[in-house]
């Protein structure tokens, strides 16, 4: 940009940058007189009048750093008093003094409320059905609540299988660890420990096995999840057929489930309500240790009543430290759980219980409680 167009008059005997103007002198024009009179250039190409006002708003929105030259000595329109402009001289100073209503700001998000983050109503229904099954199979025929736990380890066992394929692809072997999981279970209930440990030991070789027929590619990674998962969901499943063995085996199992959903509800209720201090941020951000608190407090007192009242020669006070090591081994079977789906990435194991998950996000926390309760129960009234 030249100097001419920030109102600097051209040299003696030059016409006019922007030429001439029907309302006068126009901004670049040399003042009218002799001095500044010259001869009209034979060729002079008319120039586009430049507004009064800048393309880039009032005087603080120049992006470019100059400020708006204003004023009679650089303005083409004589000078006028205040009184007789116009808004459409003074385009700015109208739109100053009539601006235009500003939308309406949106109104403020409402505070939502606390959520569980599920459908209560669909778990609370399933819940029910499952306890309803799981009752009437345990009191009815015990042979029936065997098979029913052969069901839910084999299902657990498809879940965990297809999710460490799909994230990260570990193919285990699904097929021995299904026939040896469901042999496992029937062991520990028709043989005990010793039967149980004996259908690990098959299991895991058959995993071996079977494995071989596949490229070696993989082959360390895959045995290698394809036995923790036989441990994992089928060898501590056995302590629930063996509980089943005792006299009173019925009632064992029943205290069992109802000491680990007693902890489960306890630390959930309390939590949610009084939760403030993580318990394992990086595990499971939603877990609080007032939420422990509540599981051991709600197990210890479920425990002390089951003993007293279900089990034969059992005690409140023998209640009270099984209420306290199911709290504890819930918790952390809970953790465990949640430290495997971190790892994959997922959520769920599944989706096959509405409000729950999968069949493994409600064995997470009964799997390692078993061999704890059985054990203990063992200690304080025998095997029966």
């Amino acid at each position: 940009m030249n100097d001419s167009s920030w109102g600097a008059p051209p040299a003696a005997g030059q016409a006019g940058y922007w030429g001439t103007s029907e309302r006068g002198p126009v901004q670049g024009a040399a003042p009218a007189g002799p001095a500044y009179d010259a001869p009209e250039a034979p060729h002079t190409r008319p120039m586009p009048i430049v507004p009064d006002v800048p393309a880039y708003g009032g005087d603080q929105d120049d992006d470019r750093g100059a400020a708006r030259l204003s004023g009679p000595l650089f303005s083409s329109r004589p000078p006028q008093s205040r009184s007789h402009d116009t808004p459409q001289a003074r385009p700015f100073e109208a739109a100053s003094q009539n601006p235009e209503p500003m939308p309406d700001a949106p109104p403020p998000a409402p505070q939502q409320k606390k959520s569980a983050g599920r459908d209560l109503g669909a778990a609370i229904g399933v819940g029910v059905g499952l306890g309803v099954v799981i009752v009437a199979s345990l009191f009815v025929v015990k042979a029936v609540f065997v098979g029913v736990v052969a069901v839910a380890v084999v299902v657990g066992l498809w879940e965990l299988t297809k999710r460490l394929e799909e994230r990260k692809g570990i193919n285990a072997p699904l097929v021995p660890l299904a026939l040896g999981g469901a042999a496992m279970v029937v062991a520990g209930y028709v043989r005990g420990a010793e039967g149980a440990w004996v259908a690990m030991a098959l299991t895991a070789l058959a995993v071996l096995v079977w494995r071989m027929t596949e490229p070696p590619e993989g082959y360390l990674k895959d045995v290698t999840a394809g036995v923790f998962a036989a441990f994992y969901v089928p060898f501590l499943a056995t302590f629930v057929a063996m509980m089943l063995t005792a006299d009173d085996g019925p009632w064992r199992v029943l205290t069992f489930l109802l000491l680990t959903v007693v902890s489960d509800t306890g630390a959930y209720a309390v939590g949610w309500r009084f939760g403030k201090t993580k318990l394992a941020p990086r595990i499971s951000p939603g877990k609080t240790r007032e939420g422990l608190l509540g599981a051991v407090g709600f197990a210890m007192v479920a425990g002390a009543l089951c003993m007293q009242f279900l089990i034969d020669d059992g005690s409140w006070w023998q209640g009270l430290l099984l209420g306290l090591a199911v709290a504890a081994s819930a918790t952390l079977g809970d953790l465990g759980e949640s430290m495997i789906k971190r790892d994959l990435g997922i959520k769920d194991m599944g989706t096959l219980l509405p409000g729950h998950g999968g069949i493994m996000d409600r064995l997470d926390s009964l799997l390692p409680t078993a061999p704890v309760v059985w054990l203990l129960l063992v200690l304080f009234v025998g095997s029966g």
